[in-house]
């Protein structure tokens, strides 16, 4: 039998299942230990009460037996056995229950409604529903009598004891080991907490802590992390220094040009602008998130902003209502993010002749949304879009110029950066491309 739909109800959180796997043992134990209880305790030793009742019973009925008359049962009981404490009053027919009563929690009273008239005959019935008084109604010479005790002395005294002790006990450890629990997982959380952080481009200061094992996790991550900002700072360097020594010659260049005639000039100086833009992309693909600090950002004034420079450029884009009825602000690198957000414009209003973007806010996720009207990109082809230094020439128009094939890569990176992602799909309204950067909150 297969237990799959088990885990839709189960817990997802690490100290939710702890906790669960503590409790359940203890519950466990408890209903074991209150069967057990239940079998020796409340039968056994019911029984043996029951049994000695049983006697007393049959001694009172034999009294009965030996009275004068109706009216003088119960001063005979009285004179004969008056230390067993027992009483007795004739009844009529219609005063005995047709059945035996108890109460349902009543788990010694079962005991004793089935063995005292298997004990002794003349039982009719036993009435257990008074807390402290037990009724047997009884057959004798002169008709049903009525004969009464204190429950006491057929059931063992305060049975709810050992239940209150079990939970009190069972409850008070267990509010302890949740406690201790909850202190052996909160190193584990900081070190979730701060991978978290790090994947968002967030640099959350942390050091190892707890059991040999989770300190042992919490080293390992921080070589990692000091591993990763190594390359990337030793990319950045390295890039930077190509790109900032390109820049002396490419001037040089520039200069040496303005003293050609005019028709040797054009080509050459379109070269050089080509060579600037590519080192401009470069730049660009080094910092991706790694420029700036990450700050509590509105999205609707980030792409609302945005959409205002790339009008200022002279480009066709179009800034949609918003989306959702989230609120507040998300915290996002601002430089980081603005620059995705110009690289998606740049490519819509490159390769289609207009741009839409709009921004859906909820409480649990952002999403900028950027569209155009252009050709698209193939499906099969869309994560190797998203790769560096990759160009979609046939997919892609090339009249408007050509790029060096990392805006969407920087796109990417950034949104990765911010625990998001990059989605590529095509427009249902404009028939282009459409890119989605979706973050969640």
């Amino acid at each position: 039998m297969s237990f799959v739909w088990l885990k839709h109800y189960m817990p997802r959180s690490l100290y939710a299942r702890a906790v669960l796997i503590l409790l359940l043992p203890v519950v466990f134990l408890q209903l074991v230990v209150t069967v057990l209880f239940l079998t020796r305790h409340f039968e056994d030793v019911t029984q043996q009460m029951t049994d000695t009742v049983a006697r007393e019973l049959r001694l009172v009925l034999s009294i009965i037996g030996g009275a004068p008359d109706r009216g003088s049962i119960g001063t005979a009981v009285i004179q004969s056995a008056s230390q067993l404490a027992i009483t007795v009053v004739p009844v009529t027919r219609a005063q005995v229950p047709q059945e035996q009563m108890r109460e349902w929690y009543d788990f010694s009273g079962r005991v004793i409604v089935r063995r005292l008239p298997s004990q002794i005959p003349q039982i009719i019935s036993v009435d257990l529903t008074e807390n402290r008084r037990v009724h047997v109604y009884a057959e004798t010479r002169y008709g049903p009598a009525k004969i009464s005790f204190d429950r006491r002395r057929i059931s063992a005294a305060n049975p709810h004891q050992l239940f209150v002790n079990m939970l009190f006990f069972g409850g008070l450890i267990t509010v302890i080991a949740i406690l201790y629990l909850r202190n052996q997982l909160r190193p584990i959380k900081r070190l979730a907490r701060a991978a978290e952080a790090f994947g968002r481009g967030r640099h959350e200061p942390y050091s190892p802590a707890g059991a040999v094992e989770v300190r042992a996790a919490g080293n390992a991550f921080l070589d990692m992390r000091t591993r990763i900002e190594r390359q990337i700072e030793q990319r950045t360097l390295m890039l930077s220094g190509v790109s900032h020594d390109l820049r002396t010659p490419l001037t040089r260049m520039r200069l040496s040009l303005s003293m050609l005639e005019d028709d040797e000039r054009q080509l050459l100086e379109q070269d050089v602008d080509d060579m600037q833009d590519m080192l401009d992309a470069f730049l660009n693909f080094v910092k991706t998130a790694g420029e700036g600090e990450t700050e509590p950002v509105d999205p609707h004034e980030l792409v609302e902003s945005a959409v205002e420079s790339a009008r200022r450029a002279g480009r066709n884009v179009k800034l949609m209502p918003s989306e959702g009825d989230g609120t507040g602000t998300v915290t996002l690198n601002r430089l980081a993010m603005r620059r995705a957000l110009d690289n998606l414009i740049s490519n819509a209003v490159r390769y289609g002749a207009m741009a839409e973007v709009s921004v859906l806010f909820t409480e649990k996720t952002l999403r900028i949304r950027v569209e155009d009207d252009g050709p698209g990109i193939p499906e099969d082809r869309r994560v190797e879009a998203t790769r560096p230094f990759t160009r979609l020439d046939p997919a892609r128009n090339q009249d408007k110029g050509g790029g060096v094939g990392l805006g969407l890569a920087i796109a990417t990176d950034i949104a990765r950066a911010h625990g998001g992602v990059l989605r590529l799909s095509s427009s249902v309204r404009l028939g282009g491309l459409r890119a989605d950067i979706v973050i969640a909150r």
